[in-house]
């Protein structure tokens, strides 16, 4: 069994319960590009994918993740190869998606299996959306997120796994065509697998409601805008957005645009003729 999840902290819940449920062995494999961001066009050939990296190289520039796109930390493409070599040597080799209710997932979802179809019958997903779990506290919550579910709760979740269609196989990679041919940079999750598309600047007005006449660290910001507004997304995009935004004259800034923590920021003061 091959397990994927979409974010580096699941891995540890997934292991975890694999400790305590032997029936869940097997390999725990990690797609760490956000496809909620970005431009999608032609993405399964070469020139979309460096169009892609061209991008990430632009939106991390000067930051503290500067050379995570040449580093070798991202290859997914990679893990899609190693994901068909495994299948294809070993027919009784089945893989396990797993997906919480987040566009993060939802989009790194259609990503993958839209490359899979050949493999029809061995590919399974588990999307654990609008569905209880208890939390340590022994309440009932509804998690956004896989690392947020108690290892011990995926024993109950693996019951919802179930083979990918054969509609699913048909209509999902059409419906994942379609979203990367919008030429959109921001994905949302509406419900269910339902995706809808925003333009680049769509988290500036969120962003914006945090900058005050005083001057903040940017991750300050940042964090509050991750922690306190319905929509948001990684901290590396916001971090770009807020250097975008800042090039006008509505701002103050001091320090340099590099890292979070790097440069303060304030809404400029506007000062009255003849003071």
């Amino acid at each position: 069994m091959i397990h994927v999840v979409f974010n580096e902290p699941d891995i540890d819940v997934i292991a975890k319960a694999i400790e305590l449920d032997e029936t869940l062995s097997g390999s725990i494999m990690l797609v760490r590009d956000d496809f909620a961001v970005g431009p999608l066009e032609n993405l399964h050939t070469p020139e979309g994918a460096a169009t892609r990296k061209d991008w990430w190289r632009m939106v991390l520039e000067n930051s503290d993740l500067s050379n995570a796109v040449d580093n070798g930390l991202v290859n997914d493409e990679q893990v899609v190869l190693d994901i068909k070599e495994a299948l294809a040597n070993d027919e009784n080799q089945i893989l396990w998606i797993w997906a919480a209710q987040n566009k993060h997932d939802v989009c790194g979802y259609y990503w993958l299996m839209s490359q899979l179809a050949e493999f029809h019958g061995r590919v399974f997903i588990l999307y654990l959306n609008n569905l209880p779990f208890i939390n340590e506290k022994g309440n009932i919550f509804y998690p956004d997120w896989l690392s947020q579910i108690l290892p011990k709760e995926f024993i109950k979740a693996k019951k919802l796994a179930r083979a990918i269609t054969s509609s699913e196989f048909e209509v999902d990679p059409d419906e994942w065509t379609k979203i990367c041919n919008e030429g959109k940079m921001v994905r949302l999750l509406e419900g269910g697998k339902k995706l809808i598309q925003k333009d680049e600047d769509f988290y500036d007005a969120e962003l914006l409601k945090y900058i005050s006449v005083d001057a903040q660290k940017a991750h300050k910001i940042i964090h509050q805008c991750i922690s306190k507004s319905k929509d948001t997304t990684g901290d590396a995009y916001l971090l770009w957005r807020l250097k975008k935004m800042i090039d006008s004259d509505e701002f103050e800034v001091t320090g340099e645009l590099k890292g979070m923590k790097d440069f303060e920021i304030k809404k400029r003061t506007t000062v009255q003729a003849g003071e």
